[in-house]
């Protein structure tokens, strides 16, 4: 049995997976609020947020599923900072992939160093990692002369767990401190910020072994002291139980930000819009990502803005209702954009509202506006090269028939949505830590999950649809000068 855990904003998702690849169980923790202390400020409490739904999510899995483990893979949000002094101890709460705060350091690596973007295949945006810690220079300087080392969400769980420093190619690629070309720390963006490599944990490819179990937490979760792999970040841990590891391969990830993930077997970037160029978590690959910073959370936001209980409310009545080209066009920026904006002030809007709308009116715009949040992105990664002719649908999104069909139809793509869709990053931990434990090829392991369904693109739906994203691009263009 392998262990994939998976560190996410919004949950910690824990599954079981055999010898046959099938997940035997899965549980989840949900006690993973965003902390605004201020405005663009995104944070988290890593002990007493994501230590304690590990552990909840871990001991609601069975005795005997616990017992039967073999090795532990990992996978996280990506980007959060997570400074240590020299005991370990956490000095402030983790900022996340989705603050905002530091424009103005991104603006300044991108003066002070005029290859940033060639050496790390990215422009400097307050999500990454390295703008963080340049703010935190900045504006804490004390914390920041105490911190000795720097990690990850995911990286940090596995030093409660494991006892060492560590992370994989893929999750610090995107800390805008590695030359994602060469898969190794930059020493030049490490200095920009005030760093070294001896503040960096050990790198690893995700499938590699990169410690141990410690004794007190195999006895405390029930299980032998087994082997940690190195693991991925979010997106390229679902790519890999995702089966997304051959070049022209890629996926649609619905969770609380919105991914389009294309697998390269070369270094291909195309940081003038937007779109991040990362290692892969397997050897050898790397990947083109477009990325929103709303997507579910949007859907989410607006579900229990207009009255649904549980945003599957939603997505019930829409399924049945299937309502199309009806709402008001919504832009989903509640908390800035990435990729193809670049642009961390802007926000969310209704436009068109009338008496005549009902909640599901604004729900369904909701979903709308996010998938043409989304289209935009994938054609940021089509101008950087190939790209793929079909796309499968991975994240908690997945579970809806009518977003995929509008996903589908906006995309001009099949979509496939796959065994397992919902768990994508977790049973891809669980994958690499297979492939940490038997040294089995990629190949052999990590082949896409069976189909469920294939969703096609609406010819009626794109001939409305069509007009409606031209007018959401345009809403964006004529008001973000008024955003703030």
């Amino acid at each position: 049995m392998y262990l994939g855990l998976d560190i996410g904003t919004s949950s910690v998702k824990a599954v079981l997976v055999d010898d046959k690849q099938v997940i035997v169980e899965q549980a989840s923790s949900s006690q993973m609020d965003v902390h605004r202390p201020a405005p663009l400020h995104a944070e988290q409490n890593p002990d007493l947020q994501w230590w304690i739904a590990v552990n909840e999510a871990i001991l609601t899995l069975s005795a005997k599923g616990r017992a039967a483990v073999k090795s532990i893979g990992l996978s996280g949000q990506m980007h959060g900072a997570v400074c240590l002094d020299g005991s370990d101890k956490v000095l402030r709460p983790a900022i996340l992939w989705n603050d905002g705060r530091s424009a103005s350091q991104c603006r300044e690596m991108m003066e002070t160093i005029p290859d940033l973007t060639t050496i790390t295949g990215n422009l400097a945006m307050p999500g990454f990692t390295a703008p963080k810690l340049a703010w935190m220079r900045d504006n804490e300087p004390d914390l920041f002369k105490r911190t000795a080392k720097v990690l990850l969400p995911k990286d940090y769980i596995r030093l409660k767990m494991c006892g060492v420093h560590a992370s994989d190619m893929s999750d610090s690629a995107g800390t805008l401190w590695m030359d994602v070309a060469k898969r190794d720390w930059s020493d030049d963006v490490l200095s920009q910020c005030g760093l070294s490599r001896e503040n960096m944990p050990d790198l690893f490819e995700g499938s590699d072994i990169a410690g141990t179990l410690r004794a007190e937490i195999a006895d405390q979760w029930g299980m032998e002291k087994v082997p940690v792999a190195a693991g991925g970040g979010d997106n390229a841990a679902g790519a890999v139980g995702a089966g997304t590891i051959n070049p022209k391969d890629g996926f649609i990830s619905l969770g609380t930000s919105g991914v389009v993930f294309s697998a390269d077997d070369g270094y291909l970037p195309n940081p003038s819009a937007a779109v991040h160029a990362f290692c892969h978590a397997l050897p050898g690959l790397w990947h083109r990502m477009a990325v929103i910073l709303s997507a579910a959370s949007a859907v989410d936001f607006v579900s229990k803005m207009t009255g649904f209980t549980e945003p599957s409310e939603l997505f019930t009545v829409l399924d049945a209702q299937r309502p199309i080209a009806t709402g008001p066009t919504f832009l989903p920026y509640l908390s800035g954009e990435r990729t193809p904006h670049n642009n961390p002030s802007a926000t969310g809007a209704f436009f068109g509202l009338t008496f005549e709308h009902a909640p599901a009116d604004l729900g369904a715009a909701a979903i709308e506006g996010v998938s043409f949040a989304l289209a935009d992105g994938f054609d940021a990664i089509k101008a950087a090269g190939d790209a793929p002719t079909e796309l499968s649908i991975i994240g908690g999104g997945a579970r809806s028939t009518y977003w995929a069909e509008i996903l589908a139809s906006v995309f001009d793509l099949p979509l496939h949505i796959r065994d397992g869709a919902s768990v994508g990053p977790a049973f891809g931990a669980a994958r690499l830590a297979r492939l940490g434990l038997t040294g089995e090829s990629a190949k052999s392991v990590c082949m896409p999950p069976a189909i469920e369904q294939t969703i096609v693109p609406n010819p009626e739906w794109q001939s409305q649809l069509g007009p409606r994203r031209e007018k959401f691009k345009t809403l964006y263009t004529q008001t973000k000068d008024m955003m703030s």
